[in-house]
């Protein structure tokens, strides 16, 4: 497909992982793309790489200037930087809820910010936000991580209702637990690696990781000007997590 032809795009935690694959498939479907991210020293092939911190207001509006000035201004713009957190509502202090919200949610609203005077300049401008089955679910340990993302959610909302007289749709995509290098990290943490990958998977009605690459088309697809119709809408790539309950298989 070509449907990104002309078309700038950029992606924040775009180095690695679901921000990486969907950096590689804009690219492959014809967008113009630059990759902002905290390390982005791996970033190659027709990809721009751009270095902020995105809690860094600063150093945000200037990575978001310079990608616009080298691309020609932007179309697309994919919200993906993040961080994780483990634990229940008393495991973390204060700072550490600061720290998690201050990437989640606030780097997410530091970039749009910036991109928002190019975006307003697009006949085809598209916000995606990387947000998770967290927003939805109740999954134990993992609340600083919930409300983060609970707050990308209805953020993304707010910001659909926002802009969409201007042009700009806004959508988020919510996935479940995706095959990426944070979650192999997590894995080898654990003391037993391969049953905490088997819960991981049984929890998931496919029986198995997300890919990143399955992420990545979901935020295409969203971004996509042939999705001109779609805004204010969390789109759910979780193995069937989120609606399906499944009866127990039968003994054997």
């Amino acid at each position: 497909m070509t449907d990104f032809e002309g078309l700038n795009a950029l992606v924040t935690g775009g180095a690695s992982g679901i921000g990486r694959a969907t950096a590689e498939l804009l690219a492959a479907r014809g967008a113009h793309v630059a990759v902002l991210d905290l390390d982005p020293s791996g970033v190659a092939g027709p990809l721009r790489a751009y270095p902020a911190d995105v809690t860094d207001d600063t150093a945000v509006r200037a990575a978001v200037a310079a990608a616009a000035a080298d691309l020609g201004g932007l179309d697309v713009l994919v919200n993906n930087a993040g961080i994780g957190a483990q634990g229940t509502v008393a495991d973390h202090d204060d700072a550490q809820w600061r720290a998690v919200l201050d990437v989640n949610v606030l780097g997410l609203v530091r970039t749009t910010r910036a991109a928002l005077p190019h975006l307003r300049r697009s006949a085809h401008a598209a916000i995606v936000n990387t947000c998770s089955i967290a927003a939805t679910a109740g999954l134990p340990r993992r609340a600083l991580y919930s409300a983060s993302k609970g707050a990308v959610l209805s953020l993304t909302l707010a910001m659909a209702a926002d802009h969409v007289r201007e042009g700009i749709r806004v959508n988020c995509v919510n996935p479940g637990t995706v095959d990426t290098p944070w979650v192999g990290r997590l894995l080898d943490a654990a003391p037993d690696p391969a049953a905490e990958r088997a819960a991981l998977e049984a929890r998931q009605p496919t029986g198995r990781l997300v890919s990143a690459e399955e992420v990545a088309a979901a935020i295409a697809y969203l971004a996509s000007p042939l999705s001109g119709a779609t805004t204010g809408t969390a789109l759910a790539v979780d193995g069937g997590m989120q609606g399906l309950r499944l009866r127990p298989p039968a003994p054997r």
